[in-house]
């Protein structure tokens, strides 16, 4: 495909076009620009490796981070491109790429002010998502941003600030009903996977859930993970309102809706850091709440010694902050407190906790009592909370909607209206974690568990992470199976194993 570009010139050699040869990078959603150090647009423009700069194809530009490589991969006068960065400029082989320096950015003077402890106007809050949404900002300008407000350096204003520019960022969906409902949790409790079960349930109660879901951040599944192995959840915004008109709710990936695209950037920069601030935190909940159009939401909040939320006085704060974005942006919030002592259900990762979900919904005498508990209890409170249910009888209605087959029903509806309803996978390898010794389970660490399920391949290799044996207070024999890794490959295997060896996660009282 021939373009008419600019392109540089090396004085001595004349013209030299660069040409596009894809070389199938993937870099997630980070983009990156493949040059031979040697081409002339480098040596004319002075740019070095990390360099960030402009690329086009056609009338398509992105900014992009310069990576350096010489033969025998590109050749002087060829470039490549990561793979999001093609699929964002169409790019195919032989076109014709445009390579200049990248504009200034503004609001980088706003990120340092901030990174210096200072508090941000609305505009400079602003400016910063908008680059980020834009692609403008490197990883490691998010990474600093992320870390700037982290650890309550942000204010309840600046919250609200962040919470509106990320709306911004995209679309909004609006519904001709009075009360559109959603339930959220918090996160940081493993196998925790009640939304699914919770959405089946207050649907089939006749409550309208257009569920959009982040993928995991730094759990071994998010609900968006556990429902792909199941159905099809990267819909665009007019298939998600065919859905939810069409058989009242939905479960859906919010990432490929363009609702809050600014939180989906910074999602993937705090997956890899391993962090979740207060701000980023409500800001990310209640600006993809908002952006869907939600009016009344139940938002789960585990407190445990080892969960994302430790104690009450962090619940309290948390919940402080929630309360007023809400308010300044006419949201009905409905914060529930529950167990984030241990795991949730048997299936840690996104198929083994896909599995726990239909189990419930299917009313299978194998079936998770404490996610089926759970699970009908929030879906009570959602449907008191939203008028579907009398103050006091929300758990038994839900309870008498999970037992009838009612929810299934919907469950099935939904995935068949999304794409038709899948089984679950299974991982190659399998390896149990014993007991050492007999006694009785006094704890289990939430975070090591989360930590062996994602070495083992979660949530990256949907079938891999953790089914659980054991429960606290379950008296155990030495050699009794605690826990199984699934794995779907043998290194990962071994290196959750070595992992779980070396950090026991469930702690057991000797006789």
């Amino acid at each position: 495909m021939a373009n008419d570009l600019p392109y540089a010139v090396d004085e001595g050699r004349g013209p030299e076009p660069l040409v596009f040869k894809p070389l199938g990078i993937d870099t997630w959603q980070e983009h990156v620009i493949y040059l031979h150090p040697d081409c002339t647009v480098c040596r004319a423009e002075g740019f070095a490796a990390q360099a960030r700069v402009q690329v086009q194809i056609g009338d398509r530009t992105i900014i992009a981070t310069l990576n350096l490589v010489g033969s025998p991969l590109l050749e002087t006068a060829e470039a490549s491109l990561s793979s999001s960065a093609a699929q964002a400029l169409a790019a195919r082989a032989g076109d014709i790429v445009g390579v200049s320096h990248a504009p200034a950015l503004e609001s980088v003077r706003a990120l340092r002010a901030k990174i210096y402890g200072r508090r941000l106007e609305s505009a400079q809050i602003e400016s910063i998502v908008q680059d980020i949404s834009a692609g403008r900002y490197a990883d490691v300008y998010i990474s600093a941003f992320l870390a700037a407000c982290a650890d309550g350096r942000m204010n309840v204003r600046e919250t609200v600030d962040l919470t509106r520019a990320m709306v911004n960022s995209g679309e909004r969906l609006v519904w001709d009903k009075a009360i559109i409902a959603d339930k959220h949790c918090v996160g940081g409790l493993p196998g925790n996977r009640t939304s699914p079960i919770v959405v089946a349930i207050a649907a089939a109660g006749g409550l309208v859930l257009p569920k959009t879901s982040s993928r995991a951040i730094t759990s071994p599944a998010g609900t968006a993970d556990t429902m792909e192995t199941l159905t099809c959840v990267a819909l665009e915004a007019a298939e998600l309102r065919h859905v939810v008109e069409r058989v009242g709710a939905s479960l859906v990936w919010g990432g490929a809706l363009n609702l809050s695209p600014a939180d989906d950037i910074l999602i993937r920069v705090e997956r890899a850091l391993d962090i979740d601030s207060d701000a980023q935190l409500v800001a990310s909940i209640l600006s993809k709440k908002i952006a869907a159009g939600s009016t009344h939401i139940l938002i789960d909040v585990p407190v445990g010694p080892t969960a994302k939320i430790r104690e009450d006085r962090d619940l309290e704060r948390l919940e402080t902050a929630m309360r007023h974005v809400a308010q300044v942006f006419g949201l009905h919030i409905l914060m529930v407190r529950t167990d984030g002592a241990q795991p949730v259900g048997k299936g840690i990762g996104p198929a083994l906790e896909a599995r726990d979900v239909l189990a419930v919904l299917e009313r299978s005498v194998s079936a998770p009592p404490d996610l089926r508990e759970r699970s009908v209890m929030l879906a009570g409170a959602l449907l008191e909370f939203c008028g579907a249910a009398p103050q006091g009888q929300g758990e038994r209605t839900a309870g008498q909607l999970l037992d009838s087959g009612a929810a299934w029903r919907k469950f099935q509806a939904i995935c068949e209206a999304q794409g038709g309803l899948r089984i679950p996978g299974e991982a190659i390898f399998r390896r149990d974690i014993v007991a050492p010794h007999a006694g009785k389970v006094t704890a289990i660490d939430n975070r090591h568990i989360a930590r062996t399920a994602k070495l083992a391949g979660a949530p990256r290799r949907n079938v891999a992470g953790i089914e659980m044996h054991v429960r606290v207070n379950d008296e155990v024999r030495a050699g009794q199976p605690l826990f199984t890794i699934h794995a779907q490959a043998s290194g990962e295997l071994d290196y959750s194993a070595s992992y779980a060896l070396a950090h026991p996660a469930i702690c057991i009282a000797p006789y």
